[in-house]
């Protein structure tokens, strides 16, 4: 039997071990997807306790939490800090097989070297450990990101937003991790939502652009991504989560947006067509630009109604959505590759019943950038063990693995950092059982290069940014 947590974690054989412990252990971090803020980052962030750190915005252990029979006081309500991480420690036990378990006792081992187990027996003594590390002197968000070896970070922002923090950290010559933004234009794209003509007076503001027509509005976005550019910014992102192409003309475009503008309702092929027109300037931009686009899709968002009232949205009241959409997708991205504007692409499935069509929809577009178009990590609800090793075996039977970014940590909580060992660790294991079971040989300079390169390589010469790494600092 082997013990808990050991230096071998989900290594099975040699040859997995010796690519780990060689090759992918020691990799720096590139995190090109995450929820960090900036603000946390420039203004280097303390805290007061581990519940801060730990629950304060994880939707993961709220939900395990509510499963467990936790009553909501203890997770988003107004309990204390302590009792709040005495009910987590009461609900760790339970947790056999949800990867929460491994993150956690992760997280108490690299971060604050506790090797114990979290019970309601331990809790106590773990609740002060954990408080005491907190304290001291050099415990802040930049000493964790630091820590980590983290070389580079993208954060995730509304095109609206100021990024007053990231022009902050690019200043400041006593960091040297890169914390670059993400446009991420949802608000521009939910032309259905009450909150749509609030987001445009916010884009007109900050663009100084007069927003009269669909014209004025797309200026208006251009101008944003120009200024996200000059930031920094190489990569966005879009949520989408329900039908999302069909072929419209401008004028239409026109009407529907002034429709929204007026606050008249908008039928479902109207809200189809507006989100088409909007994707395709958009990503006609991203091309030019030289930026990366990744596409997060399939979640169905904020279901428990009486829920979402009380505790309000993006709360943890999310599933996974079963709407299909390969001919949207591959109508998408046909209408940019005609006209040879399809940007570097990511995506992102939440429902892993699409992962072949996904891996396989990515080979379709494939040009003379090596893996250009990406079928990008197991997310969510599947950046799990048996996720990740399908998405891994997936990407590997239809496509060229060895050419794969990697991880993400699509977290709000600094302690996340360890969910790349916990993802470096799973798909050495799995090359490691190919290579036992004769299916490759045991090369370790090919081998190692391409782990390598999966855990930090492939992601930083694929948004070509200057890491430490690059430049000659590391």
């Amino acid at each position: 039997m082997k013990p808990f947590l050991e230096e071998d974690f989900l290594l099975e054989t040699e040859t997995a071990k010796r690519l780990y412990h060689d090759y992918a252990k020691d990799m720096p971090i590139f995190d090109y997807h995450c929820h960090l803020t900036a603000k946390e980052v420039a203004e280097d962030a303390r805290f007061s306790t581990i519940t801060q750190l730990w629950l304060g915005d994880d939707h993961y252990k709220w939900r395990a939490l509510r499963a467990n029979g936790v009553d909501e006081a203890y997770i988003t309500g107004d309990k204390s800090d302590k009792e709040k991480f005495m009910k987590w420690a009461e609900t760790i036990p339970e947790l056999i097989g949800n990867p929460l378990y491994h993150w956690t006792h992760l997280e108490l081992q690299r971060v604050f070297g506790i090797d114990q187990i979290l019970t309601p027996e331990t809790a106590e003594e773990i609740w002060e450990k954990c408080n005491q590390t907190i304290q001291t002197g050099n415990f802040s968000a930049r000493e964790i990101i630091k820590q980590f070896d983290v070389r580079a970070i993208c954060t995730t922002d509304d095109p609206v937003d100021s990024l007053q923090y990231h022009k902050q950290i690019k200043e400041d010559d006593s960091f040297d991790v890169q914390v670059l933004p993400t446009f991420r234009p949802d608000g521009a794209l939910n032309i259905q939502l009450d909150s749509f003509t609030e987001w445009v007076d916010k884009l007109e503001h900050t663009s100084s652009i007069p927003i009269q027509n669909y014209q004025d509005f797309l200026k208006a976005l251009e101008s944003r991504v120009d200024y996200f550019h000059e930031v920094g910014c190489r990569l966005s992102d879009h949520g989408l989560d329900s039908p999302f192409f069909e072929r419209v003309p401008q004028e239409r475009c026109g009407y529907i947006f002034k429709k929204a503008l007026n606050r008249e309702r908008l039928d479902a092929r109207e809200i189809e067509q507006f989100r088409t027109s909007v994707l395709v300037f958009l990503g006609k931009l991203y091309a030019a630009k030289g930026w990366a686009m990744q596409f997060h899709i399939g979640g169905l968002r904020n279901t428990n109604k009486k829920m979402i009232e009380k505790v309000g949205p993006n709360t943890g009241y999310d599933s996974i959505a079963d709407f299909t959409y390969a001919e949207d997708l591959s109508g998408l991205l046909n209408e940019l590759e005609k006209e040879d504007s399809l940007p570097k692409t990511i995506f992102y499935n939440l429902n892993p019943r699409d992962n072949y069509m996904i891996a396989t929809m990515a080979g379709n577009f494939q040009g003379s950038t090596p893996g250009k178009i990406q079928f990008g990590t197991a997310w969510w609800f599947n950046d799990q063990r048996d996720g990740m090793e399908d998405q891994l075996k997936t990407l590997a039977n239809v496509g060229v693995l060895s050419r794969f970014v990697g991880m993400l940590t699509d977290s709000r909580s600094l302690l996340s950092y360890t969910r790349h060992e916990y993802f470096r660790r799973i798909l050495c294991n799995l090359i490691g059982r190919w290579v036992e079971n004769g299916e490759y040989p045991a090369d370790f300079n090919q081998l190692g290069q391409m782990v390598k390169n999966i855990s930090f390589h492939n992601i930083d010469r694929y948004l070509a940014v200057e890491t430490m790494e690059e430049s000659g600092k590391s």
